[in-house]
């Protein structure tokens, strides 16, 4: 029998949580004006200045190209309004490949970024462009600044044993949509062209934007924090949520609000559902008391809501609780599952 070989290279998708941790600690420096820095979990930085805080994000958009500025704007968005604050401006870096970019696409990401900023009232500040090697595909680094008040600011390191966990929206929109522009072309031969287009659509309808649903969320009650579920899906979302705060959790997984068209496209690709990219849903951490006003405060404005468990004292007790009442330990994906469709 031949011997397995271990290459010492990783795989495309997240560092390993414990190893980004390490070289975190190692590798940055304290600065008392900074409120939120960075750590496993923690959506965005928080840097006050005076009586107001500076919300700063960044991230990249790598699987996508079509309608590749929209995603970069929306996803960025949802960082700073899970942190409380309000998206404001936005600057964008702009990697082009070399023999493949022309006039049109350039203009096309430029349409992109400028309606998804119009949608939410955001204005582009800046950024850079650049035709590069070693690309297949167009890149998108953005970077999002928003502000809030003080008071405003939420932060996931205060969640506390028995918080609830409230999810709102159906999981994985974002992957829905991605899948369906990357590989539309072999589905025509299984699903009819309605049905492609409507997946296709997904990142406007039901939409990648979570900033709606924030901040009814917060008028309907009192929020102890929220978390965007990216990259990994659900279920990594809860581990970083537990990672931040020292809890663990345990979550019904049967209450799990899930999109009919994701059930089908992941099914039919053998993707975990729990563990695809699901901008678009919102994770809602707050005190056991408040969750039943801002399910019902998400609901009447038209938002599906659920309260899916609560956090535990152990950090090491991280459940999912099946329809036969069986609890396993939720899996972590460090690679969105959806990395195995490229």
């Amino acid at each position: 029998m031949a011997e397995e070989i271990h290459s010492p290279y990783f795989e495309a998708g997240k560092l390993p949580a414990e190893m980004l941790q390490r070289f975190l600690r190692e590798h940055t420096v304290a600065d008392a004006r900074v409120i939120v820095g960075p750590g496993i979990g923690l959506d965005a930085a928080a840097i006050r200045f005076n009586d107001r805080v500076l919300i700063a994000k960044t991230d990249p958009i790598t699987f996508a190209s079509d309608e590749i500025g929209w995603y970069a704007v929306h996803v960025n968005a949802n960082d700073i309004a899970c942190l409380g604050g309000t998206p404001k401006w936005f600057l964008a870096t702009i990697l082009l490949p070399q023999n493949q970019t022309d006039e049109a696409l350039v203009q096309s990401i430029f349409k992109n970024l400028h309606q998804a900023c119009e949608d939410l009232g955001v204005t582009l500040v800046g950024g850079h462009t650049e035709i590069t090697t070693g690309l297949d595909r167009p890149i998108i680094s953005g970077s999002m600044l928003g502000e809030a008040s003080e008071h405003e600011l939420l932060d996931i390191r205060t969640c506390r044993p028995e918080d609830r966990l409230v999810l709102a929206s159906g999981i994985a929109v974002e992957a829905v949509s991605i899948i369906a522009r990357v590989r539309g072309g072999e589905l025509l031969d299984i699903f009819d062209d309605e049905f492609i287009t409507r997946c296709q659509n997904f990142i406007h309808q039901p939409g990648i934007s979570v900033v709606r649903a924030a901040r009814i969320a917060r008028q309907a009650a009192r929020v102890r924090a929220m978390h965007d579920p990216t990259e990994g899906g659900l279920a990594t979302a809860l581990h970083e949520i537990a990672d931040a705060s020292g809890c663990g959790f345990q979550v019904q997984e049967e209450l799990i609000p899930m999109w009919p068209e994701a059930k089908v496209l992941c099914e039919h690709f053998g993707l975990d559902i729990l563990g695809v990219i699901s901008s678009g849903a919102l994770l809602i951490v707050v005190p056991q008391e408040e969750a039943e006003k801002v399910v019902a405060g998400l609901q009447q404005q038209g938002i599906e809501a659920r309260d899916l468990g609560y956090l535990t004292d152990n950090s090491r007790e991280r459940l999912s609780h099946q329809a036969g009442g069986e609890a396993v330990a939720l899996p972590r994906f460090d690679r969105d599952e959806i990395a195995r469709l490229f």
